[in-house]
């Protein structure tokens, strides 16, 4: 069907494809949580804000299930390392996912104010700390993790939990927290109107200058004060080759190479700080469809920027280079490849299809007055 190179660059494209779709389509779930306890003056209205998402955040975690998935099959070299060497980091993301389903479900049960206060809190802990573990997944993944791989390819991890927290990785974090709060905020406005869609409007405004300044800064740190990685010897990409059979350096600026071999890269960067900037432009307008569409550009330039730079360094190493793991060398085999393609080439359309139809039913405004008319029936 494919030969295997091209394959790997298929499955290399729809890796980025989910973590695009995941960080648009969650990316705005967890904004609102992180605004929850602030844009909501009464209970009225932070049930307005819950229910703004109320029909569609639990088939928006599905995308990160999926990606769990297509790692595991496509990528498992990569899912074997970068899992266990993580291990903690991903409990703290799987527990305040959990805060989610139960805080949505509970938290307008008992009229009690503090009894909702806490779970207004927990479900901004639920927004705010998936947005933050993820973002400084990101920051490390440029800097490269502290693994080794032996002989047998066995993973060996050498850095601790706190040793996650470097500048880098931190200022990444500012980064991603400020766009899902602009892609949040702009969800908001379209979804609600008066009060709540004025202070998103505010929201918008000032989150959108914060993650464009902070994203600019983050380049200029890559390009001046980042080692990247670059392969130096030959590498076959049509076998199944041993991620150790290659010899990679790192400098600062490599990062920057694939820009000025594939030009066209150069428009992720672009596309992200124009389509944020243009974002509270319009829904000053009331367009906020339009802004709504900008700020998932805005997402997703940002991902592609650093999945972009990366190529095709998919999990780099910063205590042995030569055991970074690319696309030529960590993907599953090639049958292996061709039966997932398949699989997705028929499933992903009707995910996308049913996903589409439940946003479709599901559009128009939340508002207090039908908050009120159904007391029982809404979050």
């Amino acid at each position: 069907m494919f030969d295997y190179e091209l394959l790997r660059i298929i499955w290399w494209g729809i890796l980025v494809f989910l973590i695009c779709g995941f960080a648009v389509m969650d990316g705005f779930d967890f904004g609102i949580g992180m605004l929850l306890p602030f844009l909501g003056k009464t209970d009225d209205e932070r049930r307005v804000i819950l229910n703004s998402i109320g029909p569609t955040w639990e088939g928006n975690q599905t995308w990160l299930v999926t990606l769990g998935g297509i790692t595991f099959g496509a990528w498992s070299l990569v899912y074997a390392v970068l899992f266990s060497g993580v291990y903690a980091g991903l409990l703290l993301l799987l527990f305040a996912l959990f805060l989610r389903p139960v805080g949505f479900d509970y938290r307008s049960k008992v009229t009690n104010p503090t009894w909702r206060s806490a779970w207004d809190w927990a479900l901004f802990v639920g927004g705010a700390t998936p947005a933050i573990v993820l973002s400084l997944a990101a920051g490390n993944l440029m800097l490269g993790l502290p693994f080794e791989l032996d002989a047998d390819l066995r993973s060996s991890y050498a850095g601790g939990f706190w040793d996650l927290f470097q500048l880098f990785p931190l200022l990444c974090v500012l980064v991603g927290v400020a766009l899902c709060v602009m892609h949040g905020a702009v969800f908001l406005h379209l979804r609600t109107e008066n009060a709540i869609a004025e202070r998103a409007q505010i929201v918008i405004r000032w989150s959108s200058i914060l993650f464009v300044g902070l994203f600019l800064v983050a380049g200029i740190w890559v390009a001046f004060g980042l080692d990247g990685y670059k392969i130096t010897s030959a590498i076959d990409t049509t076998i199944t080759a041993n991620p150790l059979h290659k010899t990679v350096v790192k400098s600062t600026g490599l990062w920057l190479e694939n820009y000025g071999t594939y030009p066209l890269l150069l428009l992720a960067p672009l596309m992200t700080v124009i389509s944020a900037l243009l974002t509270p432009f319009f829904t000053a307008k009331n367009n906020s469809a339009t802004a709504f569409v900008l700020s998932s550009l805005a997402m997703i330039g940002a991902i592609v920027t650093a999945g972009g730079s990366m190529f095709p360094f998919v999990l780099p190493s910063s205590l042995s280079a030569a055991s970074s793991l690319t696309i030529w060398d960590s993907s599953a085999s090639r049958y292996s490849l061709q039966l997932l393609l398949v699989a997705t080439v028929i499933f992903m359309p009707i995910v996308m299809a049913y996903t589409s139809w439940v946003y479709k039913v599901m559009r128009g405004k939340v508002t207090v007055e039908q908050i009120q008319d159904n007391q029982h029936t809404m979050y």
